[in-house]
């Protein structure tokens, strides 16, 4: 059952695409028909794609690794923020900085540099600065807050790539590309479709269609997530539940222990018994008038 519906993509205006004069040649499989000027998307191949896709960012978070979305266009950054933070996926809603993916390590210091900026400002020695050094670390950490705010919990590279328009963001295509990172994106009729993994061939300016699209994402990455926490809970109750290994010859070994010990509950009573036994003779023989082998009989 596909994820999306005919009526629900036409609603939304995801058809829609650029002026003919302005498409991109590599476009024409995905291009219905033309209608006053207007490139129409065929809608049928874009629910197939938006299936794959869907199923392929499922697989992903599945397997606990993260999914980095890239909207920097004025219509999809509210949209993006909103979303992607419910599924707790970085996301950059602001310029994209350069370098973010082939020199990551810079990156990570910039983020651990804005940590330390927080602690700074909780430590005592903060109210001994000045008015204006104050300032200005503040208004450094409002800097890295709107670039790098969204992904303070990106540890290393991301698994896969969601690109709202391909086109705006061909700085962030090329950095993916080199390091061989899956991309996922919208495509319009005036994009390049190629070096794009999952083409998602839709109108990427309309609001409502960015909305449709990334709210489909992020249900099968949601969908995903919950897959992966019952996986883990099933892993964590079979452990649970799995019996504590033997050691020294497994319970064989633990039954022969038992065994021996009881026969040897047994001896001790047996003895004890016998032991008894020479008692009662040896009292019985004095009784009787007899002594001991060594002394001389008296009768």
């Amino acid at each position: 059952m596909p994820r999306t519906e005919f009526k629900q993509l036409l609603d939304a205006g995801v058809h829609f695409g650029h002026l003919k004069r302005k498409w991109n040649p590599a476009m024409a499989p995905y291009i219905f028909m033309e209608k006053n000027g207007i490139h129409i998307i065929d809608l049928q191949k874009t629910i197939v794609k938006i299936d794959e896709a869907a199923e392929a960012l499922k697989q992903i978070s599945r397997s606990g690794r993260k999914i980095l979305f890239v909207a920097t266009k004025k219509q999809a950054k509210a949209i993006v923020a909103e979303k992607v933070t419910a599924i707790n996926m970085p996301y950059v809603a602001e310029r994209w900085p350069g370098g973010m993916l082939t020199n990551f390590p810079t990156i990570r210091k910039a983020v651990k540099k804005m940590s330390s900026i927080d602690k700074m400002i909780k430590d005592t020695a903060w109210d001994n600065l000045s008015k204006r050094e104050k300032l200005q670390i503040t208004r450094q950490r409002a800097k890295l807050e709107k670039v790098l705010g969204s992904i303070v919990d990106l540890t290393r590279l991301p698994a896969a790539l969601f690109i709202v328009d391909v086109l705006k963001e061909k700085i962030a295509v090329r950095e993916a590309q080199r390091l061989s990172i899956p991309i996922f994106a919208m495509v319009d009729t005036n994009s390049n479709p190629e070096g794009i993994d999952f083409i998602i061939p839709s109108n990427d300016d309309a609001s409502q269609s960015i909305d449709l699209i990334i709210t489909t994402m992020c249900d099968a990455i949601k969908d995903g997530l919950s897959d992966r926490k019952v996986e883990r809970e099933k892993d964590e109750t079979e452990t649970d539940e799995q019996p504590v290994a033997i050691k020294k010859g497994g319970r064989k070994a633990v039954v022969k222990i038992i065994v021996e010990d009881d026969i040897e509950e047994v001896d001790e009573k047996e003895e004890l018994l016998d032991e008894s036994i020479e008692e009662l003779l040896i009292e019985e023989d004095l009784s009787d008038g007899s002594i001991d082998e060594d002394t001389t009989e008296v009768k």
